[in-house]
């Protein structure tokens, strides 16, 4: 797409939202990896296509289908252990890009908080349809899944399911 020819104009949100953990930093942190992921998450289906170690690092590039989704591309952009802070930045073609921030802190007690930021840019007339559709109340289920299956998992060792 040309800009100086396009009457295009991106469409852009953010959604942020705040969970509560059941576990310290150092546990919960760990699991903010594609392939950690797999162990409690329900439907987390990725591809992994660039990690030295094999888990979540900087520089690790992996491709998820999405829930019916079009296929997109991840890079972790930021992996910080020492401060439990990750960046991905996300591509879907023809669509949309989206640069996800969460940072673990302690939450009081053996409870962490993990803050969640996502900001969706919309690259063609279609990713702002998609950007349109992705209410406060979508976000909002989806993360406070992603909360409740996380915690479940730390609790019973089990993936919580759909």
């Amino acid at each position: 797409m040309n800009s100086k020819t396009s009457n295009f104009k991106a469409g852009r949100i953010t959604r942020s939202y705040r969970q509560t953990i059941n576990a310290p930093p150092d546990v919960v942190f760990p699991l903010l990896c594609p392939v950690r992921e797999t162990e409690w998450l329900d439907g987390w289906e990725y591809e992994m296509i660039y990690s030295r170690s094999g888990l979540a690092e900087e520089g690790c590039v992996f491709s998820t289908p999405g829930d019916g989704e079009e296929e997109t591309v991840w890079i972790i952009s930021k992996h910080d252990k020492e401060k439990y802070l990750v960046d991905f930045i996300r591509f879907t073609p023809g669509s949309r890009t989206c640069a996800l921030k969460a940072a673990v802190t302690p939450g009081g007690g053996t409870a962490s908080h993990v803050n969640i930021s996502y900001c969706y840019t919309g690259l063609t007339p279609e990713g702002n349809t998609w950007i349109d559709s992705f209410t406060q109340d979508k976000f909002l289920e989806a993360v406070k899944f992603w909360e409740r299956s996380m915690n479940h998992y730390l609790e019973t060792g089990e993936k919580l399911k759909r």
